[in-house]
């Protein structure tokens, strides 16, 4: 392990960021040339399965699998980015204009004007932030909330996140590939990347991280998605986000190389005078040497980062079981990969 530029050990740094973090369990792991350190931690008593060891929901964070199996199956022509929405989905009545403009770019991207969750999902939000609506939404009834949702905006005119938009590439990839979503993602990119701890929902018995609510210690359940499946149902351990990180890291050493490349290519600006750029499904920040990509993703009780940055070759996946802002788990991974994209490459 080499000191970096600031001093303390590379270790050494992951354990303050974890003291940082306040919730029942963390887990904190950077890859950086191949080589690995993780450190774990936590305000509860350790569970029998080792933190490093258990399986987390990665909520959001899901997306990124569900464009990456996007990127590949346009690669393979099965369908085209820039397909129209309602071409997969022909027997679908689409009473609103910019409904029909919607390409499968547009709902990756996030610039499809649709809202950030359907109309009928929203009361039961405000209401009961800890109850799941989503486990009894099937996919008609998504396709029927699109239906009638008339987009905020022309597509591809401003940035707007959209759970309901990423939902909907579940079913139009499992049309186009004529095999359900879980065996897509499973066989095109969970397989291939060796991925062999990811899943769709919990895995076994004792596996799996128990989540908690803001106060950190009031236990919730694993969230069913139901058709937001492939927005964000992805549960995984840290060695798995990990190798997931170094295939971004080096593509070329996977066997979805053109893929990896592909969701990494910057496409549209957004932010504060336009300074942060999204590419096909990754946040993207300047940062010294060269920009760092990343994403968080949270779930009823739990708590996911994922970024990396090419330049150093470094990646960073930060996990906690609880739901809220007032854990830092967020800025606190952050920041520091943003201090590691700093350090010389050694």
């Amino acid at each position: 392990m080499s000191p970096d530029r600031s001093g303390p050990v590379l270790g050494d740094r992951l354990a303050d960021a974890v003291a940082l973090i306040d919730a029942p369990d963390v887990v904190v792991g950077v890859t950086r040339n191949g080589r690995r350190t993780v450190m774990t931690g936590g305000s509860a008593l350790a569970p029998p399965t080792p933190r490093h060891a258990l399986r987390y929901e990665l909520g959001s964070l899901s997306k990124t699998f569900t464009v990456l199996l996007l990127a590949d199956l346009a690669r393979a022509g099965v369908l085209s980015l820039d397909d129209p929405l309602a071409a997969h989905l022909p027997e679908l009545p689409l009473p609103h204009p910019n409904s029909r403009r919607i390409t499968l770019r547009h709902l990756a991207t996030h610039t499809s004007g649709l809202p950030r969750i359907p109309a009928d999902l929203i009361a039961g939000a405000l209401l009961h932030p800890y109850a799941n609506g989503y486990a009894r939404y099937d996919t008609e009834r998504l396709l029927r909330a699109f239906a009638r949702t008339r987009p905020r905006h022309r597509p591809g005119t401003r940035w707007r996140y959209s759970n309901l938009g990423l939902a909907l590439l579940g079913p139009v990839m499992s049309r186009a590939a004529g095999a359900p979503y879980p065996a897509l993602l499973t066989d095109r990119v969970l397989r291939p990347l060796g991925l062999s701890d990811t899943t769709l929902g919990p895995g076994t018995t004792g596996t799996d991280a128990i989540g908690h609510r803001t106060n950190g210690v009031t236990p919730v359940g694993s969230a069913d998605m139901g058709a937001f499946v492939a927005a964000g149902s992805v549960h995984s351990t840290p060695g798995d986000l990990l190798t997931y990180l170094e295939a971004y890291l080096s593509p070329g050493d996977t066997p979805l190389a053109q893929p990896l490349r592909d969701v990494q290519v910057p496409l549209l600006r957004r932010g504060w005078r336009k300074r942060n750029t999204h590419t096909l499904t990754w946040y993207q920040h300047p940062a010294a040497q060269g920009p760092l990509l990343f994403h968080v993703g949270a779930t009823f009780g739990q708590q996911a980062f994922l970024g990396y940055h090419p330049a150093t070759h470094t990646g960073l996946v930060a996990l906690a079981t609880r739901r809220g802002r007032s854990c830092h788990m967020i800025t606190t991974a952050y920041e520091l990969l943003y201090g590691l994209a700093g350090d010389p490459v050694v």
